[in-house]
């Protein structure tokens, strides 16, 4: 066994460092169509900033929105994407990965026909709804599939790819507004699903997932057009298979009691908490009118200035991802978080000793916005999803990454509905040193708790847990 291992391991240094045998273009290519569901679920993010101010003043009584409907036309899509969770996690288990994703451009591209043909408020929720369950589904499926398919090597770069997508999609839908009304915004929001299911139907089933239901040949099949011909697949199907083995074939309650998998599912449960409560939600909330105040006048241009920051810096993060690894990127995101969050407290809390509103303070806020954008899309933007497909054993893959999804969308709706009753109680000031607060809680639980992941396989990952040496 050992000289099994020591083998295998000058195989992959030798591939590693010659680039020789194991070819990454069509790995690159089943991401790039993976990733068209992140960008699709950034649309619908997206769409609801464009859409509300237009919806609020059309002239068709039956469709224009009052304020609560506002709320819930935006808010909605976290109900729909929580339970998209669930239900994909039941999804990957039983139909696969690949299937999986080609299926959740149903609902993303129904929902949008629906709220196309929309002859009332009603129907602009069902729509809403059915793209959140739809979004729900993509973010739990897609880093999943990425992270199986991809090699330890690349694997920090292509998982931050979703969440570049995912910010590419907002900001495409932003942009999209400044031209085009809401009814074509929603037909060109159906475009990248469309062309999701299209290119995925060409791309291979994950390895791991194949080797779960005993598809060896299948398996070694996939590696191949994952890693190119001569890639040592062999190798890397028996590794993977014998974790598979390790594990047993089936999820049941009582493996919640081993370490390896308790550890892992409450590390990933923690980091989508922390996630919605960095106070993102409320940042995009007043960036708005700090813009404003801060005399740019164009609001929906400011929207797209904030996009193209969130945008740059996911994609600095993907790009140095494998390099400075998952753990320091989470911490120097924290440290930004809170310093920029306490600031916007000193900021709301100096505005309400002053009896009108103060350029210079402005400024100082649009400041905050620019290092909380920065932080979050360096580090706790793209790393929690990242690291929730990393480190947990196949087979409890698709429950443990249920809960997450359901998790982190659940505090999203939470935090969305319930932040001005936040802002009632404690004030604005108290409220984002509240968040601050939170911030600095993720920076020390990220020192203490969080594993480094970088350039370790899954199963070494998943042999840290369970405190033994991996493969």
């Amino acid at each position: 066994m050992v000289m099994w291992y020591t083998t295998y391991w000058w195989c992959s240094c030798k591939v590693g460092g010659e680039g020789k045998k194991m070819k990454n273009r069509k790995l690159y290519l089943a991401t790039l169509a993976s990733v068209l569901g992140p960008m699709s679920f950034g649309f619908v993010l997206g769409y609801s900033s464009p859409a509300i101010p237009e919806l609020t003043k059309i002239e068709d009584s039956r469709l224009r929105l009052d304020d609560n409907q506002a709320s819930w036309f935006g808010s909605i899509v976290t109900v729909g994407a929580a339970l998209g969770g669930l239900f994909g996690g039941w999804m990957v288990e039983k139909i696969g990965r690949k299937v999986s994703l080609m299926l959740c451009a149903l609902p993303f591209v129904s929902g949008f026909t629906i709220i196309i043909a929309a002859q009332n408020v009603w129907m602009f929720y069902v729509g809403r709804m059915l793209t959140g369950l739809a979004s729900g589904i993509t973010s739990l499926v897609v880093p999943v599939y990425i992270s199986e398919m991809a090699h330890e090597k690349v694997r920090g770069t292509l998982g931050s790819c979703v969440q570049l997508m995912v910010v590419i999609g907002i900001m495409g839908a932003y942009l999209g507004g400044l031209f085009i009304d809401w009814r074509w915004l929603a037909i060109c929001c159906s475009i990248p699903p469309t062309l999701l299911m299209v290119f995925m139907s060409f791309m291979p089933e994950t390895p791991r997932f194949l080797l779960s239901q005993g598809k060896r040949r299948e398996a070694v099949e996939s590696l191949r057009f994952l890693r190119g011909p001569d890639a040592p697949v062999e190798w890397e199907c028996a590794r993977i298979e014998e974790a598979c083995d390790e594990q047993g074939s089936k999820f049941q309650l009582s493996d919640l009691k081993d370490p390896g998998v308790y550890k892992p599912l409450v590390i990933g449960i923690m980091l989508m908490i922390f996630q919605q409560m960095s106070g993102i939600n409320a940042i995009m909330f007043y960036a708005e009118n700090i813009f404003e105040q801060a005399h740019f006048k164009q609001s929906d241009l400011a929207s797209v200035i904030v996009g193209l920051i969130q945008v740059v810096f996911t994609a600095v993060a993907a790009l140095i991802m494998d390099k400075a690894g998952r753990k320091v990127l989470l911490i120097i995101s924290g440290v930004a978080m809170a310093i920029s969050t306490t600031a916007f407290g000193v900021y709301f809390y100096l505005m309400s000793l002053l009896p009108e509103p103060h350029g210079d303070l402005a400024w100082m806020a649009l400041a905050s916005i620019a290092v909380f954008i920065t932080g979050f899309a360096l580090g706790w933007g793209p790393i929690p999803w990242l690291i929730m497909s990393e480190i947990f054993p196949v087979k409890v893959r698709g429950f443990a990454s249920a809960v997450c999804v359901l998790t982190n969308w659940s505090m999203a709706f939470i935090v969305t509905k319930n932040f001005q009753d936040m802002m009632n109680l404690l004030t604005s000031a108290g409220t984002f040193w509240l968040f601050a607060s939170m911030c600095i809680l993720n920076v020390i639980f990220t020192m203490v708790f969080v594993p480094e992941t970088k350039g370790k396989t899954l199963e070494q990952i998943e042999a840290t847990f369970r405190g033994m040496s991996g493969p």
